[in-house]
């Protein structure tokens, strides 16, 4: 049975996808729509990791909006270390400085 973590990140589908390369190591992949959303298939130390990414509306603080992108993370035939490892690295690539 995969693992699946759901996370909303700050960035758009755009921006996704520009960074899902490096993110993930330039794991071999396949991508495919599903109505309004995105999934990336990866093979990852011997296992798949299927992303979903399905834009949200947008946060509004004060002049400020923001994107939303609700992203699941399908783990199946990785184990806990494998997830750790492929995760660790993924949150280093995305994350944002401030400043």
């Amino acid at each position: 049975m995969p693992t699946v973590l759901v996370r909303e990140m700050g960035c758009t589908l755009t921006e996704f996808a520009r960074w899902l390369p490096g993110a993930t190591r330039n794991a071999p992949l396949t991508s495919h729509t599903d109505g309004a959303g995105l999934r990336h298939c990866l093979q990852v130390e011997g296992g798949t990791v299927a992303i979903d990414l399905q834009p949200c509306a947008p946060r509004r603080i004060a002049a400020f909006t923001l994107p939303v992108l609700l992203v699941t993370f399908r783990f199946d035939g990785l184990d806990e270390a494998a997830r750790s490892r492929f995760l660790v690295h993924f949150d280093h690539y995305t994350r944002r400085g401030g400043g």
